[in-house]
């Protein structure tokens, strides 16, 4: 077999694959009764079969080979024909959910031949054939690999954002492969997702232990747009301000990948710090840039107004986005739905796992013109090298035909979109650490949270009901975007604090890391600098996912109750989640730098009574 060559990004032409928007996956309606002693008392399930399987798409442009990809699959309506087929693709198609009516989702893992990413044993993972962590040197290259580590492929689905009982979260040890092998988390890999919170841009994706950077890039990714029904006349439902919809609102999951010359998808396949880890890296960078699986797409657009819901796909990659002829756009939601008021930009900040929601009118855009959507942010963020502009400094283009037809004028938002509550924390501060270990060339070989590796017993153990503030202390060099399962939570502030001065007093009361004993906890006050940085105008909202860069302390107000219960009202001990969140196998934080969770810097969260 030959050895595959790199494809030159600059040698792909841009903007002549179109755009496609992902297709819907097609639910079948259940009836479940839900009182024992009134036969017509029901209520409506939507069920899903979703197969997880390799298949091959057409990524780069027409002309280039196909892309061998693990894509889900399942029931869609054709587009064209309006028929029902099964349809398979990297990002999956998306499921349009109605908040108040579960979904119900069969996951099958159906992939049945190695996997096609170098998998790197010596991290912590999913393991399905128990191979030692420290295999015998000399480690072979990949391909092949070690050959115990490449196949069955273990694959288990995170619905990130909802608020779910842990045994349908998609918890990493509850991974299972397709031919019945599983994780210690495992219960089953039907899931149950209540769709009681806020409507929001919700999104699936792989979380198998050790192992989400390889999946999720291989492809296993989409979007779960969660809304409310249209017959909701809440005072601040979605549906009063009469969106763009149809085909006017497209869900865009922006991703950098690599190529080879024979379509094939690039990945790291040798370590920064071989003598530790054969394969794993701090972190991907691709240098082509992908739009809903297409590379450099263009999409034409009419001369109105359009709804974008955004989300960072990538591993590492973050962007700051901005049209090339500097038009402003609004920005209507985060992560957990709608903000508080609507952002006008001209710039827009994506860690990876976060949305954002925009609306970008072209009514004003001349007929025969195309704008670029653009990228400025420096890899790694924030210090790292700035964006080639000839390569991933290009996201995709919009343009507007020469025939396009009278333009159509967008209506006025209102100044308040949604009730935001202000939260009340009511029980300790809890400090948590963001660190690294650098191996003799100064390279990171271990990510950490508050110093401590995965397997360590559990800290992070809050109580139902209650609203804690955690203060997250940067000390490495560069921003974490960090994501808690099951809850939404708001952003307080972001301090500057005295980086040498903490990290020592830390150092020296917890020792080398990683620590083989409980954390000592270093209050953070004493070294706080300058004044609290509110929240930026968009950040006004609810949030899973929270960049925490360097140098700072980033303060969010993390409530372990629903989203809707009312201010005020929410105990710490008492349930108000229509499940028990204290059960089964529990729930993880991590940083969402899917190179970074797969090696140590992710911990679990027990929530409690």
């Amino acid at each position: 077999m030959s050895a595959a060559v790199k494809l030159d990004p600059l040698t792909i032409p841009k903007y002549v694959n179109k755009l496609e928007k992902p297709p819907v996956f097609e639910p079948y309606e259940v009836k479940h009764r839900t009182d024992k002693r009134w036969t017509d008392r029901y209520q409506i399930q939507h069920h899903y079969t979703i197969y997880i399987d390799q298949t091959y798409q057409q990524m780069l442009p027409p002309g280039y080979p196909m892309t061998k990809v693990f894509g889900y699959g399942g029931i869609i309506s054709d587009p064209k024909t309006g028929k029902l087929r099964y349809h398979i693709s990297s990002p999956g198609s998306t499921f349009e959910a109605k908040r108040d009516i579960p979904v119900v989702v069969n996951w099958k893992n159906c992939i049945k031949e190695p996997h096609f990413l170098a998998v790197d044993p010596t991290l912590h993972w999913a393991n399905p054939n128990n191979m030692p962590m420290e295999p015998p040197k000399p480690w072979p290259g990949f391909p092949p690999g070690f050959s115990d580590a490449q196949y069955p492929v273990p694959t288990v689905t995170h619905l990130h954002g909802a608020e779910v009982q842990s045994d349908s979260d998609g918890h990493p040890d509850a991974w299972f492969t397709h031919n019945g092998k599983h994780g210690p988390g495992y219960v089953s890999s039907t899931y149950t997702y209540p769709n009681t919170q806020e409507p929001a841009t919700l999104w699936y994706h792989d979380h198998a232990l050790g192992m989400t950077r390889l999946n999720v890039y291989a492809g296993l990714a989409g979007f779960y747009l969660l809304r409310d029904d249209k017959v909701n006349k809440k005072k601040y439902s979605e549906h009063r301000l009469k969106l763009p919809c149809g085909d006017y609102e497209i869900p865009l999951v922006i991703q950098d990948k690599m190529f080879n010359t024979d379509g094939s998808l690039l990945f790291a396949n040798e370590g920064l710090t071989p003598d530790v880890n054969p394969y794993w890296a701090v972190g991907f960078f691709g240098d082509v840039i992908t739009v809903n699986g297409k590379v450099w797409p263009n999409l034409d657009v009419e001369r109105r107004q359009y709804r974008f819901r955004i989300l960072n796909g990538s591993n590492s990659r973050f962007y700051n986005l901005k049209m090339s002829n500097g038009m402003k756009f609004t920005q209507i939601g985060t992560d957990g739905g709608l903000l508080k008021h609507p952002a006008r930009l001209t710039s827009l900040l994506l860690a990876p796992a976060e949305r954002a929601d925009i609306l970008v009118n072209f009514s004003d855009i001349e007929p025969g013109s195309s704008i670029q959507l653009l990228n400025d942010a420096a890899a790694p963020f924030p210090f790292g090298g700035p964006a080639d502009p000839e390569t991933v400094g290009q996201i995709m283009q919009f343009s507007v035909p020469k025939n396009a037809e009278k333009s159509v004028k967008p209506k006025k938002l209102p100044n308040n979109l949604n009730y935001i509550p202000v939260l009340h924390e009511d029980s300790p501060k809890r400090i948590v650490t963001l660190n690294d270990i650098a191996g003799s060339t100064g390279i990171p070989v271990m990510m950490l949270l508050n110093g401590q590796e995965w397997s360590a017993a559990e800290t992070e153990t809050p109580k139902v009901g209650s609203t804690e503030d955690w203060l997250i202390v940067g000390m490495t060099a560069g921003a974490h975007p960090i994501h808690l399962h099951l809850v939404q939570f708001q952003l307080v502030s972001r301090q500057n604090y005295n980086v040498e001065a903490y990290t020592a007093e830390w150092e020296k009361l917890n020792g080398p890391l990683p620590l083989k004993n409980p954390t000592v906890t270093v209050p953070i006050e004493p070294y706080l600098t300058g004044d609290p940085i509110p929240p930026k105008e968009n950040e006004i909202g609810w949030k899973d996912t929270i960049v925490a860069n360097p140098g700072q302390v980033t303060h969010i107000r993390v409530r372990y109750a629903p989203q809707d219960v009312q201010e005020g009202l929410s105990l710490p001990g008492e349930n108000y989640y229509s499940f028990d969140p204290t059960s089964g196998v529990g729930y993880v934080w991590h940083c969402h730098l899917l190179d970074h969770e797969d090696n140590e810097m992710m911990r679990p969260m027990k929530i409690t009574n």
